[in-house]
């Protein structure tokens, strides 16, 4: 955006006077807004690179809310941070300023990397799992194995529904319902310690047992325990 488009009234949407009663109408009883924060993500070498600086930004910014509001009160400040310090400039400023909705996602994050570092991840956004903190090298098809058990948490599978769900009548090997034990051994096998998550009901077939240590990640975008 150019300094002009800053500092110009826009000229598409008519400005409507509302008088001071009519604007507290509207307002909630208990609560009403007396402010607003913007966020600008963008650090000096991008800002130079726009041919702009990050003190006249804030001076643009600060005469274009004089003119539409004379009697606002404005506060900027320039959030510091290493050089070093990686992700997006905006998400940088948030956390630096201690905007709530970002220090609840660090501390998301921070609690997801201590859950990597035991135990079992089941990663199911993005098709994984972890155990004790190492990607383990499951096969596609041992991922879907699991990854359908997981999304029927405490129900028993049968054999028939594994094979049904889990291959197609045209792949080139289908197992039979007791060959589905080896895939099963094989999966097992790759959990090392954490195998017992994955139950044997005799006679039957087989069901997911969460434990403590397990952790799942749905994500968005998971599959339906219907719809697999």
């Amino acid at each position: 955006m150019s300094n002009t488009a800053l500092l110009d009234r826009p000229a598409t949407a008519p400005v409507r006077a509302v008088s001071r009663a009519d604007a507290a109408a509207d307002l909630p009883s208990i609560r009403s807004p007396r402010g607003f924060a913007l966020y600008v993500g963008i650090d000096e070498i991008k800002a130079a690179e726009a041919g702009v600086s990050l003190p006249l930004l804030v001076d643009a910014l600060r005469r274009t809310l004089a003119e539409l509001a004379p009697s606002a009160e404005t506060h900027a400040t320039v959030a510091l941070a290493p050089q070093s310090a990686g992700g997006r400039d905006l998400d940088v400023v948030r956390l630096a300023l201690h905007e709530p909705g970002a220090i609840a996602r660090a501390k998301t994050a921070v609690e997801e990397e201590k859950d990597e570092e035991s135990g079992v991840v089941v990663d199911i956004s993005r098709k994984r799992v972890l155990l004790d903190g190492e990607s383990a090298a499951f096969t596609y098809k041992e991922f879907e194995l699991l990854q359908y058990l997981v999304l029927r948490e405490g129900r028993t599978i049968e054999r028939s529904e594994l094979v049904s769900a889990l291959w197609q009548a045209t792949d080139d090997e289908v197992p039979g319902e007791r060959t589905i034990d080896v895939h099963v051994r094989r999966l097992r096998a790759k959990l090392g310690r954490h195998e017992d998550i994955v139950r044997t009901v005799r006679g039957v077939g087989y069901r997911f047992d969460r434990h403590a240590d397990v952790v799942i990640r749905y994500g968005h975008g998971t599959p339906s325990p219907d719809r697999f």
